[in-house]
């Protein structure tokens, strides 16, 4: 079964990052229509300003896969908790819920319908590491699961890729996308 994957990437970032290039790859091979939109004004935005054009932006349905990295992550919550449709899996790479570090956080909404999040999705993973030097660690990822249920994954993997850590590929999320 394929169907449209959309991959968010993190604070300050760009689509052509990390693993983002290569998971694109794989999943067009497989057959996907991939979208990987660049947000620029992700997390400098107000999430009340900034989630409606992220909407307006794309279409969600059943065969609907999402992918964020950090700040992209964080996006996918308030994206589950405000679409009327419940998408096929969402996967949240280091992401968060609260502030996991002194930054600003503008992505982060105030609070969260988490039982509106966990309808709007089939499959939820969060994969955070233990290692996280930005704070998007397995504690901000138990906080998550807790609320939304789904699947945690604890890794020692750091950031899973930023301007001080290579991370080209990500095998993991290329086999839990079904």
């Amino acid at each position: 079964m394929t169907g449209k994957a959309i991959i968010f990437h993190g604070t300050d970032a760009h689509p052509d990052v990390v693993w983002l290039p290569w998971l694109r790859e794989q999943l067009t091979k497989r057959g996907y229509a991939v979208e990987a939109p660049h947000y620029p004004a992700l997390n400098v935005e107000p999430i009340s300003r900034f989630l409606p054009k992220v909407l307006a932006n794309h279409t969600f349905d059943e065969n609907t896969v999402l992918i964020g990295h950090s700040g992209g992550a964080a996006l996918l919550l308030a994206i589950l908790q405000h679409i009327d449709t419940t998408v096929r899996q969402a996967i949240l790479v280091a992401g968060y819920s609260t502030k996991p570090n002194t930054n600003d956080e503008p992505v982060l909404q105030d609070d969260y319908d988490w039982a509106a999040i966990r309808g709007h999705v089939r499959d939820i993973y969060f994969i955070n590491s233990r290692n996280d030097p930005s704070g998007c660690d397995d504690r901000q990822g138990r906080a998550m699961f807790e609320r939304a249920g789904g699947t945690q994954i604890i890794r020692d993997d750091g950031h899973f890729g930023d301007e001080n850590q290579a991370y080209p590929t990500f095998p993991l999320i290329d086999r839990l996308i079904d």
